[in-house]
């Protein structure tokens, strides 16, 4: 794999990027792995200037962020401004409200409530992508999904998708088969793997779990992906050597 197509996601190293200290050193530890990029989460609060001036200063890009519901609605003036400063084009929402996961109606008010947001993202030349979890693949009233129903009612133009493999498979859908349904939609995807222990699913690093990343990644290389992030929830090692172990292991791929 590109190694230049390769970010890591700062929710991994969450507990490592509370104050700027924090956030410079763990640029320089994930630099030193290898990564070229970070998806920005879970961090500060920093000034976006600093956080654009220590990415810099490691040579990392920033290639997409999460940013929560609340401040896409009540400040997305900056959140655009921010953006455009770390020169990041896909603006991230790590999942839909809570109010509104229990319904196809929930789902429905959603699209109505982020229509204006993903249109004036757009219109500044970025790029709204929605994270996903395993509740989406709830089923409502027969075979429709929360996931169907968001691709299916939204702008292909605007309403992007950053497929979280992990989750889709964890929902009980086929991630092969997703990463097909956004084609076009989807340049930024969420890599981690699934492995079991005493009969629990977990996060594990890429490779060291039991989903088919030969297949996944040659899908996402079909569909035009643009980012591969990897990202790990919970780590049952040091994070950084979670984040280290997956790095080396896409390399096969």
């Amino acid at each position: 794999m590109n190694k230049m197509n390769i970010a890591a996601q700062l929710y991994t190293v969450r507990e490592f990027t509370r104050t700027e200290k924090d956030l410079r050193e763990t640029f320089r530890k994930i630099k030193d792995i290898g990564y070229q990029a970070v998806q920005i989460s879970a961090i500060g609060p920093i000034p976006p200037d600093l956080v654009k001036a220590m990415a810099d200063e490691a040579q990392l890009r920033i290639c997409a962020t999460h940013t929560s519901f609340q401040r896409l609605n009540e400040d997305l003036d900056q959140v655009i401004l921010e953006h455009q400063l770390w020169n990041c084009r896909y603006v991230g929402l790590g999942a839909i409200p809570e109010k509104s996961r229990s319904s196809i109606e929930g789902y429905k008010t959603f699209v109505l409530e982020t229509a204006e947001i993903v249109s004036r993202l757009h219109q500044a030349g970025l790029q709204f992508i929605y994270h996903n979890h395993s509740f989406e693949f709830d089923k409502f009233g027969g075979s429709k999904t929360g996931m169907d129903l968001l691709l299916e009612s939204t702008n292909a133009e605007s309403f992007g998708f950053e497929l979280d493999l992990y989750w889709v498979q964890a929902g009980g859908a086929d991630p092969a088969d997703w990463i097909q349904k956004v084609e076009g939609r989807m340049a930024v995807v969420h890599l981690k793997d699934m492995a079991i222990i005493q009969n629990r699913a977990v996060t594990a690093e890429i490779g060291m779990g039991n989903m088919n990343y030969n297949k996944l990644i040659q899908a996402c290389r079909e569909t035009g992906v643009e980012w591969y992030v990897v990202e790990q929830d919970e780590c049952r090692r040091d994070p950084f050597e979670s984040l280290a172990i997956s790095y080396r292991n896409l390399q096969a791929f």
